[in-house]
């Protein structure tokens, strides 16, 4: 039965093809796929934040979060595609302050006249 944005959350089947009622967790991997996605995304947020209320980017690599923001638009896009909500959702949370703190970065890089 296909969940929010038409995400199969209720498979018979698990990812490693045993039925679901047979597997060795009893707590569905979605569930735990959420807490990971969850605390990543919390997790970004106090830098992201404090560079956002600072302005101050000298200490972000400029290559590092231009590879970090591509990374969570690229993993957006595969949770998308393989129907992965904790993926997706995640990646997505998480884009929004990643490309406003590039942003800033590549302003503060290049300023202008």
């Amino acid at each position: 039965m296909p969940g929010p944005w038409g995400l199969n959350t209720h498979s018979q089947v698990s990812d490693f093809g045993c039925p679901r009622d047979k597997r060795m967790f009893p707590m569905p991997a979605e569930v735990v796929g959420y807490a990971a996605a969850s605390l990543t995304t919390i997790s970004f947020f106090p830098q992201a934040v404090k560079t956002l209320r600072s302005g101050d980017t000298r200490s972000i690599s400029l290559g590092m979060y231009a590879l970090f923001t591509s990374g969570v638009l690229f993993w957006s896009l595969y949770g998308l595609m393989v129907a992965d909500g904790p993926v997706l959702i995640a990646n997505l949370i998480t884009l929004i302050p990643a490309a406003v703190v590039l942003q800033r970065k590549i302003a503060a890089k290049h300023p202008s006249s």
